[in-house]
């Protein structure tokens, strides 16, 4: 099956704008293209909120996939899934493979559905991240302490605020991170980078 006849069968995942449909760039052997594939992808692939959907505890495998199954009847598209990403829990994993089962029967997936399951890749990315964190926790731990303890206190923060002015700084406020992302921990970690001559002048006075 080529690409071209995959994104027809799934205009969920692939629904056209208005504007004139883009060429698919072939895949020639050590030509690819990257920008065309980019320009193609912005045009074809387009995301859409269909509905939240609550579902009461304990949450398990099976009841995630009758909440899904039933959502995709009600919307009229169970012939035109092509994959389905989910975080990577082992309860999502039960529950992709019983709605794989029950779409097999009509033999409407994609490449078999071989690209049924896709993993989240940014949840996967922040695993790595944080299992990597995990070897400076006492670093990271510190200094989310030090930015809590000058950011409480407007006598505290109004005295890094003129040590960093003195040393002529660049920001004079520290963050702190949501331990959950990954991202903001960086953000905090580079901050505090940024101010670590600050630190010791700000402990002697």
């Amino acid at each position: 099956m080529s690409l071209r006849q995959a994104m027809q069968q799934t205009k969920i995942n692939f629904q056209p704008t208005d504007a004139p449909a883009l060429p698919i760039p072939p895949l020639h052997f050590k030509k690819f293209d990257m920008e065309k594939m980019r320009e193609t992808a912005a045009h074809w692939l387009q995301k859409r909120v269909l509905s939240f959907v609550h579902i009461p505890p304990p949450r398990r495998g099976v009841e995630i996939s009758d909440a899904i199954f039933k959502c995709i009847k009600e919307w009229g598209i169970e012939n035109k899934i092509f994959t389905i990403s989910v975080d990577n829990a082992s309860n999502n994993d039960v529950a992709i493979r019983l709605l794989k089962d029950a779409f097999s029967i009509s033999k409407n997936l994609v490449c078999g559905g071989k690209l049924f399951h896709v993993r989240c890749c940014p949840h996967i990315f922040n695993l790595v991240v944080k299992d990597g964190l995990s070897q400076i926790v006492d670093i990271t731990d510190n200094i989310r302490e030090s930015a809590e303890f000058v950011n409480c206190s407007d006598g505290r923060l109004l005295l890094f605020a003129n040590i960093v002015q003195q040393l002529l700084l660049s920001g004079r406020k520290l963050i702190y991170d949501c331990r959950t992302r990954w991202n903001s921990t960086f953000e905090m970690l580079s901050c505090a980078i940024k101010f670590k001559e600050v630190f010791p002048r700000f402990r002697d006075r």
